[in-house]
């Protein structure tokens, strides 16, 4: 699930019946000067959080269990998903019973970020640090702020999220708990499944 020459949007657009759900099938994203970054609290066969950012023309994703957290010392695992298009970062609404990823989705968090990864103190391109397995980057969203790590576990699928210590670093949060409802409509994910 990298961002190669092919087409990065295949394996989203094979999981998906277009026309019968209602997320949007992607044209071709461009990238805009100011990467954006979206997390999307979604209850499909379970209830987790989405993040996605906005590297090579989509939304390169990863489930995120518990959701993120402002606490350095939380560790929480992100399993990286098939890429999204870009106007995914927008989507907000009710995947249909039977269709992948069933259940209702909504926006918890969106905003830009800016690329922090490293190799050797210098910067690299973020989608190097991503085939490379480590990417460090700053959140400028509603409700996170500040750098996070993003770290592979051997030559898996499975990620490590972890939000690095800054001034935006809090370990008596918990936004995951205490801010539930969407940066965009303002309702609560019972209330979007309840209209869907």
């Amino acid at each position: 699930m990298t961002t190669g020459k092919k087409d990065m949007l295949k394996a989203y657009r094979k999981k998906r019946r277009f026309p019968e759900t209602p997320e949007p099938k992607g044209g071709k994203g461009k990238s805009k000067k100011r990467p954006v970054f979206v997390i999307q609290q979604h209850d499909a066969s379970s209830l987790h959080y989405d993040l996605r950012l906005d590297i090579g023309g989509v939304l390169v994703s990863w489930a995120v269990p518990k959701g993120p957290s402002t606490n350095p010392k939380d560790r929480r695992l992100a399993m990286q998903t098939e890429n999204h298009p870009l106007e995914y970062a927008n989507f907000e609404g009710v995947i249909p019973r039977g269709h992948y990823g069933a259940g209702p989705v909504l926006v918890w968090d969106t905003g830009t970020y800016r690329n922090l990864t490293e190799k050797d103190g210098e910067q690299i391109p973020i989608a190097h640090g991503l085939e490379n397995g480590h990417i460090k980057f700053w959140l400028e969203g509603q409700k996170l702020k500040g750098g996070y790590a993003l770290t592979r576990t051997g030559n898996s699928e499975k990620w490590l999220l972890v939000k690095m210590r800054d001034d935006e670093a809090d370990a008596r949060r918990n936004p995951v708990k205490t801010e539930p409802e969407s940066v965009l409509s303002g309702r609560t994910l019972s209330e979007i499944a309840e209209e869907g």
